[in-house]
């Protein structure tokens, strides 16, 4: 036996972590199920802590395979069978040595769902309690086929966030170097020409600030780098601090510009997934704890395991959502419409169906409206520059016409 450190969360929402003996951590994991805890972190003592996050496997991977097992269990092929269709059939040679691991265990007696629990850098906590319900509701199929449109509408909307994050990124990466190649060298070569002219001591208001800004940036400029690398840093390290985390996702949901499309993208995230493990048959509780760990943002993911405090006391949904404020008005109304109608599952795919649409409409605005704004910066900033430069040259044409 080993000594294994674990954390975990209870019903209520409440962080709980210890020491327990175990023979490995599938061990630990089906203890902490047992006393009604779910697992967040476990680690053998002197090793690093298991996180749930991809291992070589691509999400592509994972529903091309769940979509075609789909396939093949409605076909009637035995589990067994299709494990090792699919894991010689996968040019993925990382999921490959997963499948076969997968399919040793089930062929040695082993539930397919706990055999998946056995890799969660592949199969994360969703995956493995959807195949669950699948397996106790006999509807093994169905479930996978709901796993697979789930993931691709998921790889969607990270494709959106992708784009929704790199564009700003990029237009200020390519601002700043056009900023640094006028401050460093276009400013330089006509201050030099200003000299010659014997023009240097008679340059306008204009002129003369551009210059200084020129002579301060090259002047002080590794002090301006090692500045900015601090920055660099100190941010990174205040991000992965839980307060620093939760200040910045908030940040970002406030944004303008980004802060409504981020927030689209939290809502249409929350309610595909509840949607799809309610209707999966899971109970909401623990379908409430799989939403919050794979929400993506601190301040939501607060906002539902506060909600899901609050159910656990005998209280509806609707009401605790509207009180973080996090959700949209609509959104809470729509969810409390559907737990009157006994119908939640359905409108909460609705609901996301909704906002995955606006999603779509909200990145191309962004996108249509960053790039006149990125115009403007860079064509007002190499436009200001142009006049300042050229605006001792026209006096110099001046004095010489007029001599």
């Amino acid at each position: 036996m080993a000594e294994f450190v674990w954390e975990a969360r209870a019903r209520t929402g409440e962080l709980r972590k210890g020491v327990m003996d175990a023979d490995d951590e599938n061990n630990v994991q089906a203890r902490l199920r047992a006393q009604q805890l779910m697992p967040t972190k476990i680690k053998k003592k002197g090793a690093a802590f298991n996180l749930s996050i991809g291992s070589g496997v691509d999400l592509k991977d994972i529903v091309t395979f769940t979509r075609l097992f789909a396939t093949m269990i409605d076909a009637g092929l035995p589990i067994v069978q299709c494990l090792d269709i699919l894991c010689n059939q996968t040019d993925n040679k990382h999921f490959a040595v997963v499948l076969k691991d997968v399919k040793s265990n089930v062929e040695q007696g082993a539930t397919f769902s706990d055999s998946l629990r056995r890799h969660p850098k592949v199969f994360d906590q969703l995956y493995v309690n959807l195949v669950q319900a699948g397996e106790v509701g006999g509807i093994l199929d169905t479930i996978l086929s709901r796993l697979a449109v789930y993931n691709e509408k998921n790889i969607k909307l990270r494709r959106q966030l992708k784009g929704a994050m790199v564009y700003p990124s990029a237009v200020l990466i390519i601002f700043s170097g056009v900023l640094g190649v006028l401050l460093g060298w276009v400013i330089p070569s006509f201050k030099t020409i200003f000299k010659d002219l014997g023009a240097s001591d008679e340059l306008p208001w204009l002129t003369q600030m551009v210059i200084t800004a020129s002579e301060t940036f090259i002047g002080y400029f590794p002090l301006i780098f090692l500045l900015g690398v601090a920055a660099s840093v100190g941010i990174v390290y205040a991000y992965r601090t839980p307060r620093g985390k939760k200040i910045f996702h908030r940040m970002m949901l406030r944004a303008p510009v980004m802060g409504p499309v981020l927030r689209k993208i939290a809502v249409a995230r929350f309610t595909r997934t509840l949607g799809t493990l309610l209707s999966s048959g899971v109970p909401i509780l623990d379908a409430l704890e799989i939403v919050a760990r794979t929400a993506g943002n601190v301040v939501v993911e607060e906002a539902i395991m506060y909600s899901r405090a609050k159910i656990s006391e005998g209280k509806n949904m609707a009401g605790p959502l509207m009180e973080t404020n996090v959700f949209p008005p609509m959104v809470v109304q729509m969810v409390g419409v559907g737990e009157q109608t006994g119908a939640l599952d359905a409108m909460l795919g609705k609901i996301a169906d909704f906002y995955e649409e606006e999603v779509d409409v909200a990145v191309a605005a962004m996108t249509s409206l960053i790039e006149p704004i990125m115009m403007v910066g860079i064509g007002g900033t190499v436009g200001v520059v142009l006049i300042a430069m050229y605006l001792p040259i026209f006096s110099i044409a001046g004095k010489i016409k007029a001599d």
